[in-house]
């Protein structure tokens, strides 16, 4: 006798009765930018098809519909408008993410808002960190974070998310939100961040370009695996709650290597790259958008993500009601 698989593929209910892996609304998180300026501002992101630069006031429009959609949470970016060389508007109690924060939270109080917490978008270089002699300096920014984080926090934000990749960044932002009062706000790391050409679209999002070098002295090398268990348990010693890995699809190895060694929550974020060439593809009638998305979301959760951040998020969502 020979296997017959195929019996519990025969039909759509028989395939759904013994599916092994499904995307649910409280999976998804959707991205959004914040512009300070007009309320009013939808400033399309040419590299992002369906992605805008949103002002406060169409944020929450967005957000809305999104929420009346089954959006369970989303993380916030913030684009100001002026940078310097210390970031000020990144810790800035009036920034335009803590500005967000305060909208977002009073007008959709059960949705649960992360905010990304780095200082690239707010340095007039476009560097994570603060320079000395062209280098980040890694101590000094993670002071700066902390503060950054902190601000969040007071504005209302759910859950930090530090993306940098300076040493010891976790550290000290629990300490800082714990000497403040905030023991309860849960850090989402991005603990194992690689230094990949998958995020090209988005330093055009969050105008955040380097103006000289790249990120490599602090991002993580494409071709290392065993380091991506060191940045991952090094996050989770300094109190970080869950732990992501940034790209998603490129690094499914390691999202499942993280999934078999740790009892962390797993987050991965299907970056900008990711959805720029599903979108163009998509434009050229070369595959099937809808079907490319889910099948490309059900891979990151199959290998292990519990929380995937995706632009898609809002698309998804209307596929799932």
């Amino acid at each position: 006798m020979f296997h017959r698989g195929r019996r519990l593929r025969r039909t759509a209910g028989m395939r759904s009765l013994v599916r092994e892996t499904e995307i649910r609304p409280q999976d998804l998180v959707m991205p959004y930018f914040a512009v300070e300026g007009d309320e009013g501002t939808v400033k399309p992101i040419g590299a992002m098809p369906g992605q805008n630069q949103l002002g406060l006031g169409a944020l929450e429009e967005r957000v809305g519909k999104a929420v009346d959609n089954g959006l369970l949470a989303c993380i916030l970016f913030g684009i100001p408008k002026e940078k310097d060389e210390v970031a000020s508007q990144a810790y800035d109690d009036e920034g335009i993410v803590q500005q967000a924060l305060r909208r977002l939270k009073a007008s959709f109080p059960d949705l649960l808002l992360i905010t990304d917490v780095c200082l690239c978008e707010y340095t007039s270089h476009g560097h994570c960190g603060v320079i000395e002699d062209g280098c980040v300096v890694n101590d000094a920014s993670v002071e700066l974070l902390a503060r950054t984080a902190l601000s969040h926090a007071r504005a209302g934000a759910d859950i930090i998310a530090p993306s940098d990749m300076m040493d010891g960044r976790v550290l000290q932002i629990r300490q800082t939100l714990d000497a403040n009062g905030f023991e309860e706000i849960p850090i989402m790391s991005y603990a194992v961040k690689y230094a990949s050409a998958f995020y090209g679209p988005f330093r055009e999002a969050a105008e955040s370009t380097p103006k000289f070098g790249d990120r490599k002295a602090y991002q993580m090398d494409p071709g290392n695996v065993r380091e991506a268990l060191r940045e991952g348990s090094a996050d989770i010693m300094e109190g970080a709650d869950i732990i992501m890995v940034k790209p998603a699809l490129p690094y499914l190895d390691i999202l499942r290597l993280l999934k078999d060694r740790t009892a962390h929550p797993l987050a991965a974020y299907q970056v900008s790259g990711e959805y720029a060439m599903i979108k163009a593809a998509a434009a050229n009638g070369w595959i099937d958008e809808k079907a490319i998305v889910m099948e490309s979301l059900t891979s990151i959760k199959r290998a292990g993500a519990d929380i995937i951040i995706t632009y898609f998020a809002e698309d998804a969502l209307k596929e799932l009601r």
